[in-house]
């Protein structure tokens, strides 16, 4: 019987001196372990360093039948010849790299997981298709095929609390079918009874910690869920179970089939595998899918995508739960118990599963796995280069060469009306595309560099030879018909892959680095903009920006091809014609560039660098007319075409404007919120041309009379643990040594001595805590340093001196 399935993670073992490849596989009905038949770890040495590597062997005891050498005529992009190096198990592969590194001998494809290729080499991409001979959990031998099958997950949220010393209180499990509380019975609750009357979850309270672990485990496996979900949950939640597990000599019993999990210590990383069940920590989703928040907290990312908050909001969330704890038990339980909540409702609205799961389905990626862009790119073309007899390379042991970045121009700056705004569709997926830049085109051009289509840094393409085309090729066109059946999390995932196959050509992480590859996508992108900006500039238009692939036109009062809308459609429609013939023209290809119409600004600020008159980069502001351009949907991902990651900032102006704001202050962290605010209200005031003098006059007034001081709070986060500041000492780190070294000398917990979010304000004194206040605020520093630069960027363009303003208020004063 042939069965489908979903496989939920991977891993290998050796038994009998053989190596096998173990897949755990989410069905329809339940969930399978497949096992392989024995497989070989497999790795390509330079035919010239053969018997180097066979001496070397030899001196270090390795036996001859331990390693073998196939002669499969492979050889690497630079036509150096190779052997296949193959060993019975992973152990052996392990000693086989170090001795080749010993004596200097270049492995090739020696870091490539033996599962990974196992299953790369099929074509298998989280779907699988296999032979099920009977209905058995398990099946040795197994026989498999990549398929298309689409599973049901099934998961569950978790959350726990303790103290500084990783005791446990409670730990919450949050799910469709299970949701619970499990506490530590508090030592000041002894004799009394704890009865919970919330009727979201049920409360269990247990006598021992040792207790709570074991029916923590034990509900994991009667509730069985394919996935386990966290905020944080491998490096924080996972890693305190593991090790309080381990001090309670109990074993982590949470896999399928009865297996145990394992929490294993690596390089500053808590490595998790639970058999049979995939962990999937929401802040690694989002930032996979390029979601941009000041802060990835949990009670920060709740209130940005759900408007909702944790529970408990002091300052001190560790005395309020170790308070909590002690004397409310069952507030903490409902704390907990809404913070495993939080992450499912954020699961729900962003379908970061889904996501993840589409994903995978692309790439081959494991669901719990963050970033993996060069993974990715091997799983998918490392079988189809094999075809050709090709192997990868090295990565570079210095990290390679800096490539060179997206175009970025210099702006004009100035207080514009009607600018329109061009964007090029995927620019550097299609420039990869009409170019044919793949690293074995570039190898087999190199062969025959006069057939061959120029590239740049001596970089030629076959016009013949070639996958990374095609398989963005496939990828445009699944994502067009995502797009078609509104399915976000699909056509999110593919465009994500799509743009991050570029990034990993110039990565030094990348076994296929070349500067060659990375620098003829990205100057045939500057080519591209710079000819699209003196194209539209012939027809009488201003290119006042452009950046990476976007073209910012200011109309000029130029009515010649209609309104606004209608010239935005027009340029785009001559523009693409010019590219189609200048690169049938030029290079005999077809061209796969569209710019497209994107967004018609009817009022557009453009500022200068501050301290000069230079345009700034990156940094605008304007009113945006909305419901006719193609615009991005706001709050969902950022644009991440290329290598453009810009945080915007949206409010409604009327039902068909909106004001946008990219790279300013109202969208950075560092700034107070009164900043924000007034950035916002002054550039909208001076878009519709509204009086702006008594609106700055208040907003002095209200700093200057102690009014505003809840909104001149900073906040930003300790990057490193505090004693570890020695050579420079910025205001949130001198804040937080004040307010601990406070804290010592009343004998309080140290609260500020690890990574966390600082919020602090400045007083008269020098920066200060905002929990721990103990000076006047020194308002003069938040007129000069917060709402000074912002004035100054832009009333000079209406004929204002902010300085006026100021000396008026002073004189009143």
């Amino acid at each position: 019987m042939i069965k489908q399935g979903y496989i939920l993670n991977k891993s290998t073992f050796t038994e009998k001196g053989k190596a096998f490849v173990e897949l755990w596989v989410k069905t329809h009905e339940k969930t399978i372990k497949l096992v392989s038949s024995p497989q070989q770890p497999t790795c390509f040495v330079a035919m010239d360093n053969k018997d180097k590597l066979i001496s070397a062997l030899a001196a270090s005891g390795v036996l001859r039948r331990d390693v073998s050498f196939p002669s499969d005529h492979f050889k690497t992009l630079e036509q150096i010849p190779v052997v296949t190096v193959k060993t019975n198990t992973e152990s052996q592969m392990h000693k086989l790299r170090k001795i080749a590194t010993e004596n200097s001998i270049t492995l090739y494809e020696a870091d490539i997981r033996l599962a990974d290729r196992y299953l790369m080499e099929r074509f298998i991409y989280g779907a699988i298709e296999f032979v099920s001979p009977n209905n058995d959990n398990e099946i040795i031998n197994a026989r498999i095929r990549a398929s298309n099958y689409l599973p049901a997950f099934t998961w569950v949220s978790i959350d726990i609390e303790c103290d500084e010393n990783e005791s446990l209180f409670s730990i919450s499990i949050a799910g469709k079918s299970h949701n619970e509380v499990i506490l530590v019975r508090p030592p000041t609750f002894e004799n009394k009874i704890i009865e919970s009357t919330n009727q979201c979850y049920t409360l269990t309270v247990v006598d021992s910690e040792k207790k709570l672990l074991n029916l923590f485990f034990s509900r994991i496996c009667s509730i069985d869920p394919d996935i386990i979900l966290g905020w944080n949950v491998k490096q924080f939640d996972f890693a305190v179970i593991a090790r309080r597990a381990k001090r309670q000599n109990e074993k982590l019993l949470m896999g399928r089939q009865g297996r145990e999990a394992t929490a294993r210590e690596w390089d500053d990383q808590v490595l998790v595998n639970i058999p049979g069940r995939c962990i999937v920590d929401g802040i690694e989703a989002l930032k996979t899918m390029t979601y941009h928040f000041d802060s990835f907290s949990l009670d920060n990312v709740a209130e940005q995508l759900l408007n909702e908050n944790k529970l408990i909001q002091e300052d001190d969330k560790l005395k309020a739960i170790k308070h909590q704890y002690l004397h409310e038990p069952l507030s903490l339980a409902n704390y907990n118990f809404k913070d495993s909540e939080l992450v499912n409702s954020i699961q729900q609205k962003t379908q970061f599963i889904d996501f993840l799961t589409l994903r995978g389905t692309l790439t081959g990626l494991e669901l719990g796995r963050p970033g993996g862009s060069v993974a990715a790119f091997l799983n998918v073309y490392l079988p189809k280069l094999h075809r050709e007899h090709y192997v990868a390379g090295v990565r570079p042991s210095n990290g390679g060469l800096a490539s060179p970045g997206g175009y970025v121009m210099r702006s004009l700056p100035g207080l514009y009306d009607d600018v329109l705004v061009l964007d090029f569709k995927s620019l550097y997926p299609s420039i990869i595309r009409t170019f044919n830049i793949d690293p074995l085109g570039l190898a087999e051009g190199l062969l025959s560099p006069e057939k061959a289509i120029p590239g740049f840094k001596g970089a030629v393409f076959s016009r013949t030879k070639h996958f990374l085309p095609d398989i963005i090729k496939s990828l445009w066109a699944q994502r067009d018909e995502a797009k078609r059946q509104e399915d976000k999390p699909r056509s999110q995932a593919i465009k994500i892959i799509m743009n991050s196959f570029y990034g990993v050509l110039g990565s030094g992480g990348c076994p296929f680095y070349d500067p060659r590859l990375a620098s003829s996508i990205t100057l045939r992108g500057h080519d591209i903009m710079q000819t699209t900006a003196k194209w539209i500039e012939e027809l009488g238009y201003t290119v006042i920006y452009g950046d990476t692939d976007s073209t910012f036109v200011h109309l000029n009062d130029n009515v010649s091809l209609g309104t606004p809308k209608e010239t935005g459609k027009q340029l785009a429609t001559i523009i693409n014609q010019r590219w189609q013939t200048l690169i049938a023209e030029e290079f005999n290809l077809t061209c796969e560039l569209e710019i497209e119409f994107e967004s018609h600004f009817t009022k557009f600020f453009m500022p200068t660098i501050r301290g000069s008159s230079e345009g700034s980069k990156k940094r605008y502001a304007g009113i945006r007319h909305t419901g006719n351009e193609n615009t991005e949907p706001q709050g969902a991902a950022n644009k991440v075409d290329g290598t453009t990651f810009s945080e915007s900032n949206v409010g409604e102006s009327n039902e068909n404007e909106e004001l946008v704001f990219k790279g300013l202050e109202n969208v950075r962290s560092d700034w107070t919120q009164l900043a924000k605010d007034f950035q916002y209200e002054l550039y909208s005031k001076v878009f519709k041309q509204q009086p702006v003098k008594q609106f700055i006059r208040d907003t002095i007034d209200n700093i200057n009379s102690g009014e505003a001081d809840q909104q001149l709070v900073y906040k930003k986060r300790l990057r490193k643990p505090l004693s570890s500041y020695t050579k420079s000492h910025p205001p949130h780190v001198k804040a937080a040594i004040l307010a601990d070294k406070l804290n010592a000398e009343r004998q309080a917990p140290l609260q500020y001595q690890r990574n966390r979010t600082i919020a602090y304000v400045i007083t008269l004194n020098g920066p200060q805590t905002s929990d721990m206040v103990s000076s006047p605020l020194d308002h003069s520093h938040y007129i000069e340093k917060q709402i000074r630069p912002i004035a100054e960027s832009i009333l000079p363009l209406i004929g204002i001196d902010f300085s006026d303003i100021v000396d008026d208020q002073l004189m009143l004063f």
